[in-house]
């Protein structure tokens, strides 16, 4: 049997040290709105359509939510769309905020990336569409 159709992700999430630091690189540097926090567990940013989760490394892993506990360690990576005209602003941006690109490639396929580090050491890249070919 063929399962339904998926339309995307509609979330990602992010385990990180210090909840406060994380939101204000991800709301001062990204531009994300915040739409939820419980200060002990997690904040949660608008990203676009979506929403990037943040959680407490060690919070998530206890009992007592209504989603099951889960949790992360090390350098992770999460990607977010922009748009092809917004790289050199981008650029700009990242130079203006003292956050240092990377790595930028240009993909064989098609679309260009360029990626930062967030406080935790996670790699956010930020993304043309048709690296993967659609």
């Amino acid at each position: 049997m063929t399962p339904p159709p998926v339309k995307g992700v509609h979330e990602a999430a992010l385990y990180v040290a210090d909840l406060d630091r994380a939101a204000t690189f991800y709301r001062d540097v990204l531009g994300f709105e915040e739409v939820g926090r419980d200060p002990t567990r997690h904040v949660f940013l608008r990203a676009g359509r979506d929403v990037l989760l943040l959680f407490d490394a060690s919070a998530t892993r206890k009992p007592g939510s209504a989603a099951p506990p889960h949790g992360g360690a090390g350098e992770l990576h999460v990607a977010f769309e922009i748009a092809p005209e917004t790289l050199d602003a981008w650029r700009d941006h990242f130079a203006s905020m003292n956050v240092p690109v990377e790595t930028e490639v240009t993909w064989p396929r098609g679309g260009t990336s360029l990626y930062v580090r967030d406080p935790d050491r996670h790699s956010v890249e930020l993304v043309t569409r048709g690296i993967w070919g659609f």
